[in-house]
């Protein structure tokens, strides 16, 4: 087994994942008399609320992503790892890596995050891809644009059609988001760009199984996005599902719609590495958490964010950023207090509000009892996300594209980077 040395006698805090919250978390041990070991599957922390920027070529990877290691140069307790994590030994307190080799621990912080579910149907991943990595953002980045390419190229009428169709299987904010952005290329970004194509046909259908888009939501703040959507000529179609997926399209409700281009932003379900522990879990695969968020006889261990099954007054705490932010940085606070001797505390999440984003000064916000709609939420939406990002120059980038994309409705990452993509549509 590999070691990892620390500084001599003082504990060792493993946190797995470089999330939002296992980020704060480390950040939070800054002064703490603790070894950091954050371990990660890749080397940067994803801005996961502006992914779908990079999938509709908005935003280019760069600007929505940093280096861990950069991150932490200056907090010299922290020792980053670029491994994947497969395993918890809760008895031995040790972590296995996909190296076979082991790193053990005397705190560990689990946020290893949440993958799209396909509610027992897995074979639809193929034909249907879902938004949580940067992969999954360029796979689907490459799927739109090169539909366009096609349209372009065929003198079949058929063929166009379907070329021209995009399906967004989920109603909440990934869904709004990614069907308002898609509609924004056909019908602003692109117009002019193509001669044998009408972007008039595009068509971008929206399909939720609840009667109303985005449904943590006020009703109203729903409907206010429901007429952003449709103004800006998107389908949805409301309490309908989705039963088949194949190569040629998708069954939703009663229509079979020919498509290559489908979505996946319907579900969630917890990282498997969380089965591993051996604890209860929820139907989503994530772990019944404690009120200070550790693992129920293991006082020790913690689980976080998108992972975590964690209730207040209101009910489960939904899968956001906010969260896990705030998850974070507390069990790094009860770190601390039992490093002191402290007894530890129940977590407490401070309720900042939502937001989601239509399109081009379309969003919605809700801030406590308060909502509004339109341009005034679209600016908030705008601040608080530069707000959270990492990193100056990214900042400021993201920034000064928004302001250009706005005043030119000119999308900056427009590329098709994946020959073998193209090589394989052309044979």
């Amino acid at each position: 087994m590999k070691q990892y040395k620390g500084h001599g006698s003082r504990d060792r805090a493993v946190i797995v994942g470089g999330g939002f919250g296992g980020l704060n978390a480390a950040k939070t041990l800054a002064e703490a008399a603790v070894d950091v070991i954050l371990i990660d599957k890749t080397n940067h922390h994803l801005f996961q609320p502006l992914l779908y920027q990079i999938a509709t070529a908005a935003l280019s990877p760069g600007e929505v992503a940093e280096p861990i290691r950069a991150i932490f140069r200056r907090q010299k307790n922290v020792l980053v790892i670029m491994r994947e994590v497969v395993a918890v030994d809760k008895e031995k307190k040790r972590v296995v890596l996909n190296n076979k080799e082991a790193v053990d621990f005397d705190y560990l912080i689990l946020a290893p995050g949440a993958r799209h579910s396909y509610f027992g149907k897995d074979e639809w991943e193929r034909y249907a891809p879902g938004l949580k990595t940067l992969t999954d953002a360029l796979e689907i980045r490459e799927r739109v644009l090169l539909s366009f390419e096609r349209a372009e190229e065929t003198h079949d009428a058929k063929e166009r059609k379907a070329y021209l169709t995009f399906v967004v299987v989920g109603g909440g904010p990934t869904g709004v988001e990614m069907a308002g952005a898609i509609a924004e290329i056909a019908h602003k970004t692109m117009l002019g760009d193509f001669r044998n194509i009408d972007l008039a046909e595009t068509r971008v259908i929206l399909v939720e199984g609840h009667d109303r888009v985005l449904p943590p939501f006020t009703p109203k703040l729903s409907h206010d996005a429901l007429e952003s959507l449709q103004r800006l000529g998107v389908e949805v179609r409301l309490s309908t599902l989705v039963s088949n997926i194949t190569a040629d399209g998708v069954q939703v409700g009663d229509e079979w719609i020919m498509t290559p281009n489908i979505i996946w932003a319907a579900g969630n379900v917890a990282s498997p590495l969380l089965k591993t522990l051996e604890v209860d879990q929820d139907k989503a695969g994530r772990v019944v958490v404690e009120p200070d968020l550790s693992v129920p006889g293991f006082p020790d261990i913690f689980v976080i964010g998108d992972a975590a099954h964690c209730r207040n007054a209101s009910g489960v705490l939904p899968a956001m950023a906010p969260v896990a932010i705030q998850q974070g940085i507390h069990v790094a606070r009860m770190i601390r207090r039992g490093l002191r001797g402290e007894d530890r505390i129940p977590f407490q999440y401070r309720d900042r509000g939502m937001m989601a984003t239509i399109g081009r000064a379309k969003a919605v916000a809700q801030l406590g009892k308060t909502g509004f709609s339109g341009l005034l939420a679209w600016l908030a939406w705008c601040l608080v996300h530069i707000m959270f990002l990492i990193g100056f120059r990214n900042k400021v980038v993201v920034m000064l594209e928004w302001m250009r994309a706005y005043i030119t409705y000119q999308r900056a990452a427009r590329l098709i980077t994946d020959r073998s993509r193209v090589d394989a549509q052309n044979s």
